[in-house]
Formats: C-alpha cells, structure tokens, sequence
C-alpha cells in the first residue's frame, strides 16, 4: 500500500510539473502586464519615451518573478535540513518583499488607480463644501444684527417724529435741537442698515457661484470615462472655488459694523440746545444726555455682538494637491484592500505551489524511510541487477558462494606451508548505497 501511495505521489510530481512551469509563466506575464499599466501612470515624458520604459520595467518584472519561483520550486522541497530550510524561508521572505516593492503596489495602482482617484476627489469636494458652508455662514453671520438695528433705527426716528409733533421729550414741539439729534441717529442706523442688506445680496450672489462649481465639481467625480481629463477639469473648478470662498471671507460686514458702532457713541456730537426760554433749553440738555447714554449702551451692545462675530474661526487655506493613481492607491489604501489583496495574490500565489510540493516530497522521504529495500527498489534497479550476475556468472564467477561466504574456516594446523590462506574480499551487496532513483512514470513496481 505505502509503495503504491509513493508511485502516485512520484508520478503526481511528474504530471504536474508541466502545468507548474506555465502557471508560474501565466502569473509573471499577468503580474507584468499591470505593473506596465502602473508604470504608464506615473511615468512623463514624450509617448514613445513612456511607453518603452514602461515595457522595459514590466518585462524585467515578469522575468524576475518567473526566476525566483522556478528556483524555489525546483531548490525548496528537497532541502531537508532545518538550518537549510530556515535559510530559504529567509531568502523567500526576502524575495517576496521585494516583488511587493516593485510589481504588487503598481498592480493595485492599475487595478484601483481610477477609483482612487475619485476617492481623492470625493473628499476634496466635501472638504470645499465644508469651506464654502462656513464662509458662508461667517459672511452671513452680521445679517442677524440687522433685526436689532432696524428696531434701534425706528425707535429713534420714532422719537424724532413724536417730538417734532407733540413735544414728547422736551414739552415742546417743533424740529429743535432734539429732533436733530434724533434724526441724526435714525439715519447713522440708516446707512448701516443698507449695508447689511446690500452685503446679503453679495453673498447670496457668490454662495450661488460656489454652489455651481461644486455641482460641476460632483459631475466631475461622478462622470464615466478617463480619469486624467477630469481631474485637470477637477483642478480648473477648485481655483474657481477657491476664488470665491476668499470673496465670502471678504464680503463679511461685520468690520464695518464694529466701526459703525464705535462712531455711533465716539463720534457723537450734541447740537447747542437752541431754546429761546432758558427752561427749554434745560430741558433739551437733559434730553440729549439721555440720547447720549442709549447711544452708548446700543453701540456697546452692536461692538460686543460684531466683536463675537470677529471671533470666528476663519475658512483656512486649502489647496488641491493632484495625485498620480499609484499615490492615491497609496494614501486610500485602506478604502481598497481587495484590490491590495488581488495585486499581492498574483506575485505571492506561487509560494502555496512551492509549499504544496515541499509537503509532498516529505511525505514521499517518510515513506521510503520506513518501506523495507524490497519494496523501494524499482523494476529497472532488479533487471540491473540481474543482467550483473548473469554477467558474473558468465565469467565463471559463483555469486550464490561469493554472498554466502565459507561455511567452515580453515585451522592453521591444516594449512600446509607455501599456501595461499584463502579470503573472502570481495562481497556483492545487492542493497544500493544510496537513496533508490525515483521510479519511472508506466514503470511496473
């Protein structure tokens, strides 16, 4: 039974290492056709230049891998020592971080180069987006003054008019130093007021633009078809955006109201009380100093609300940096393992056949170990063996005597003087010295 498993293994080995030659040749011309593509990609220069080194480079790939597997296929199963084993798993070790240095990441560049090449640009344009919607906001962040502002202004015009007509403030109607002031502050409110409304129509403005970039920036991404024309048209949009996220940072208002609230309370001016009665004219005192104090306390509370806006974190810098398919397989490699695993898998796949037939060859060195010598040699090894001794016998030579050697040995007193003592030198071991040749495949056992 152990013979007949050892023929099969013997004869396994022999059917088999055909197709291990050409799957080894497959694997290196697959494996050298995506680092060409890999290669293309990161490589400038003319075409023609290009496409040369290209080739040059994946033919010297795909020879390099064929090389190294066939020597381990045909060296690895038949060293059985553990220090000459441990030596070629290093060399092994070595060699497939190599061919992953050279051949495996340009593999995964033309198997994943154009997907991530649209992850890079997905992520650029959510990193816009996010810029674009917080310049934004920080431009539109004065627009919420405009409602205490334009309360502020009618209370004031409101004044001016209540006094003008009944005298509400100073007991005394007509358009008097009180009035002016009053009409003075509605209007400064006023100005400010257009301002802010002037600056939402601005931004509202750019906020579209960006918004149209980003749109054609997603169809970008999204778009069928090569890769390089739409990331260069990628490129064009981003500067465009990148133009109008610095105008939103521009357009913001709220410096302009921080100044217009400190000259509502430093550039206030009181006009001489213009009573022709020394009571009006008190009265008209007292009434200014108070506009003079709600000035102050408004233009504190506009200075403290334009000061928080100010505060804001603004829109950082940002540029766009266009990767080649090999970087960006490189920086997303996370988001592509299956296609890492496949561009590995064609460079690594014939360690498992170089494995695969270690373990047979062991199991065919312990067999033999322990089959008797009978069973180990083969048909040819017995005709050889005979065709000798029909040789020996034909020159008269006794074989069967020659094995069994003399049954009884002569005593010394029995040798007479001037003979030749006889010997057996010369022994015939029919047992060969070394491990058997392996059997011939069709070869009977």
């Amino acid at each position: 039974m152990a013979l007949g498993a050892s023929h099969r293994l013997q004869d396994g080995i022999e059917a088999v290492e055909t197709m291990t030659r050409f799957a080894l040749a497959v694997l290196a011309l697959a494996s050298g056709v995506y680092t060409y593509l890999g290669v293309r990609s990161i490589l400038d220069g003319s075409a023609t230049a290009v496409f040369f080194a290209a080739l040059i480079y994946s033919s010297a790939v795909s020879v390099a891998i064929y090389a190294f597997w066939s020597y381990m296929a045909r060296f690895y199963p038949h060293v059985t020592g553990r220090a000459g084993r441990g030596a070629m798993i290093g060399v092994m070790a070595l060699g497939c971080a190599m061919i992953i240095a050279m051949s495996s990441w340009l593999n995964a560049a033309a198997l994943a180069g154009s997907a991530a090449l649209e992850q890079h640009l997905a992520e650029t344009l959510e990193d816009y987006t996010a810029d674009l919607d917080k310049a934004h906001q920080n431009a539109l962040a004065a627009q919420s003054l405009l409602p205490d502002i334009q309360r502020t202004q009618e209370r004031f015009q409101r004044l001016a008019d209540q006094e003008r007509e009944t005298g509400a403030l100073t007991g005394t109607t007509g358009a008097g130093s009180v009035v002016q002031l009053l009409s003075q502050m509605a209007a400064q409110l006023t100005e400010l007021e257009s301002g802010i409304t002037a600056s939402r129509e601005r931004v509202t403005t750019l906020f579209d633009d960006g918004r149209k970039h980003l749109e054609t920036m997603r169809t970008l991404v999204s778009a069928p078809g090569a890769i390089d024309p739409r990331a260069d048209q990628f490129s064009a949009e981003v500067v465009a955006l990148s133009g109008v996220i610095t105008s939103l940072q521009q357009t913001s208002i709220a410096p302009s109201v921080k100044r217009a609230a400190e000259d509502l309370s430093l550039g206030f001016i009181a006009p001489i009380a213009d009573g022709d009665a020394p009571d009006l004219a008190n009265r008209q005192d007292r009434v200014m100093e108070t506009i003079r104090s709600s000035v102050a306390a408004q233009s504190k509370v506009l200075s403290t609300a334009a000061d928080e806006i100010l505060a804001r974190e603004p829109v950082a810098d940002r540029r766009f940096v266009p990767l080649s398919s090999a970087e960006a397989v490189l920086r997303y490699a996370s988001d592509f393992i299956p296609s890492w695993a496949g561009a590995i898998s064609i460079d690594l796949l014939p360690a498992v056949l170089v494995f695969m037939l270690s373990i047979v060859h062991a199991a065919l060195r312990r067999q033999e170990e322990t089959m008797p010598f009978a069973q180990r040699i083969t048909a040819a090894e017995l005709l050889d063996a005979i065709e000798v001794q029909r040789a020996l016998a034909r020159s008269g030579v006794d074989v069967e005597a020659i094995v069994r050697g003399p049954s009884v040995a002569p005593s010394p007193e029995t040798t007479e003087p001037g003979s030749v003592e006889p010997t057996n030198i010369t022994s015939l071991d029919l047992a060969p010295k070394g491990p058997p040749k392996a059997p011939r495949a069709g070869t009977p056992a």
